[in-house]
């Protein structure tokens, strides 16, 4: 309950200071006989997924109920939500030049996309306790090899910064 209102929180602060919130959403595009659109290495590592995993508008799309309604939805289809989307080119017309980031997997989405915004120039903020992985080592190890390129913080003390 308390991460869940700390969540509201974070977007209603957010927004007052002129802050958005921007969700990106792993897709499956769906061929026409419905199995998703894979690749090949992906298909390898993931051999479970098939027809409505992750299509648009399907399971594992939605945002998380406390930071609903997003300002911007990203479609995406590959770790980094930059890589063949149109994540860019709305920041860049938003005129938003700082990023912080949330989310799952520390390892996959949240360093491909860190390391992509990064490399475009745009300021990138990591909440360390704002993201998982699918172990805390792997989380802990992720973190560490951020920290040359992003700025690493706690959701508290980037709250009371957004506050301040």
């Amino acid at each position: 309950v308390m991460e869940r209102q700390f969540r509201r929180y974070f977007r209603e602060a957010s927004r007052r200071k002129g802050g958005w919130v921007i969700s990106t959403h792993f897709t499956l595009v769906p061929g026409r006989d419905g199995e998703p659109l894979i690749g090949a290495h992906l298909k390898m590592l993931r051999p479970f997924l098939g027809k409505g995993d992750f299509a648009p508008g399907g399971w594992g799309q939605a945002l998380v109920d406390e930071l609903q309604p997003a300002d911007i939805a990203i479609e995406k289809v590959a770790y980094s939500a930059f890589y063949m989307s149109r994540m860019e080119f709305v920041l860049q017309r938003a005129g938003i030049n700082t990023l912080i980031f949330g989310g799952i997997v520390t390892n996959g989405v949240v360093a491909s996309t860190v390391r992509d915004a990064h490399v475009r120039d745009f300021r990138t903020i990591v909440l360390q306790d704002g993201c998982a992985g699918f172990s805390d080592a792997v989380h802990e190890t992720t973190i560490a090899s951020l920290r040359s390129v992003v700025e690493v913080d706690n959701c508290a003390t980037i709250l009371a910064r957004i506050e301040a």
